[in-house]
């Protein structure tokens, strides 16, 4: 009998969604096939220490706002203290040979931004999902539109700056704001995810209240106009020939599909499918894929839309590389209602990084 693969599962780290990554990384330890695969838990701290060995996502959970979960979804306690795990400078598994794929659950910067995919890349190791230039581009909102324009895709006017030139030129693009998106409007950190930093914008005070909060997470803020629109959400899988899953909706407790709304609220509803017409999903679908080919996805994706109320428009907001695979995270959930269970979608998603390490050793040997 063939030995187990061990799968290196990187949760936690520096981004503002470090609590977040530890229930994504609960969920993939509870549900991965162990009679094919060896976890191996790592667990990188918010200042950047690696732990390895003992309980690591016990040990970053103590400190978490958002408690882990109980098997039923609920939310569970966490014993505080240390689990035995050993303090790393430096990730020694990867270097050591001691693990054969990585599945790295880092949502946010340093993690869904290209740089532990480079660091991967120099270690020669598979990992599940988008290479460095996908999660990169993605992960750029203002990058990732560029490419969706390009491209022809439809999406909600937008425009960025720079916190200097907020400080040098605030009245000035204040004005532009107002003249070009109109109230109400969002504001976003540039780099981010899990609404982390996201503000919805009724009037000037709000607006300069807004770029203070999302330049505590990024020097660029991206400002959207603000659209009547239901939120729509679709799951890609695959390399060379991406698949999409059902669409399902977003119905937030809140205004807007913001941080609480997503993990701390329970009121928020996922329709699964979302009530849209065929032909409207079909779309969804289509443009999913096209927005994955486009960054040059790989493994896997989360790809939302707004769908404009007043005028049917389909419109993309942004991809999603290392979605969240939390028990109510929409991108398991998506495929599971199309037909794949968490515990396959896990395996299918190592299997295409395996598939896809395979593929570059063999071009760089020719």
């Amino acid at each position: 009998m063939s030995r187990k693969l061990r799968v290196a599962v990187v949760f936690g780290g520096h981004s503002g969604e470090h609590d977040v990554s530890l229930r994504s990384a609960q969920a993939i330890l509870r549900h991965i096939d162990r009679e094919r695969f060896e976890p191996v838990p790592i667990g990188i701290t918010r200042d950047g220490q690696w732990l390895v060995g003992g309980d690591p996502l016990r040990e970053l959970a103590a400190q978490s706002r958002l408690p882990l979960e109980g098997a039923d979804g609920s939310e569970s306690g966490c014993a505080s203290g240390s689990t035995g795990a050993r303090v790393l400078a430096v990730p020694e598994p990867f270097w050591s040979g001691e693990v054969d794929v990585v599945f790295p659950v880092l949502h946010g910067p340093y993690g869904e931004d290209g740089t532990i995919q480079g660091m991967l890349e120099l270690a020669g190791l598979p990992y599940v999902g988008c290479g460095v230039l996908a999660s990169a581009v993605a992960m750029d909102k203002p990058t990732a539109k560029r490419l969706f324009t390009s491209a022809g895709l439809d999406q909600a006017r937008w425009l960025v700056f720079t916190w200097h030139e907020w400080e040098r030129e605030r009245s000035a693009l204040i004005e532009h704001i107002e003249r070009e998106l109109g109230f109400p409007c969002f504001v976003k950190p540039a780099n981010l995810g899990s609404s982390v930093g996201v503000s919805k914008v009724r009037d000037r005070p709000e607006l300069v209240a807004a770029v203070e909060l999302a330049n505590r997470y990024d020097r660029r803020i991206l400002v959207e106009e603000g659209i009547d629109a239901r939120e729509l959400e679709v799951s890609v899988l695959g390399n060379e020939e991406p698949v999409a899953s059902i669409v399902g909706e977003i119905v937030p407790s809140r205004e807007f599909y913001d941080y609480e709304a997503k993990y701390i609220d329970t009121g928020s509803q996922l329709l699964i499918p979302a009530p849209i017409s065929p032909d409207q999903a079909e779309t969804v679908r289509r443009m999913a894929i096209e927005a994955f080919r486009v960054i040059d996805g790989a493994g896997m994706a989360r790809v939302d839309f707004f769908l404009e109320r007043p005028t049917g428009r389909i419109l993309i907001n942004e991809v999603n590389t290392i979605p969240g695979f939390t028990a109510i995270s929409m991108y398991p959930k998506l495929w599971e209602a199309s037909g794949l269970c968490f515990r396959d979608l896990i395996t299918r998603l190592i299997e295409l990084a395996l598939e896809r390490h395979r593929e570059q050793r063999r071009r760089r040997s020719a």
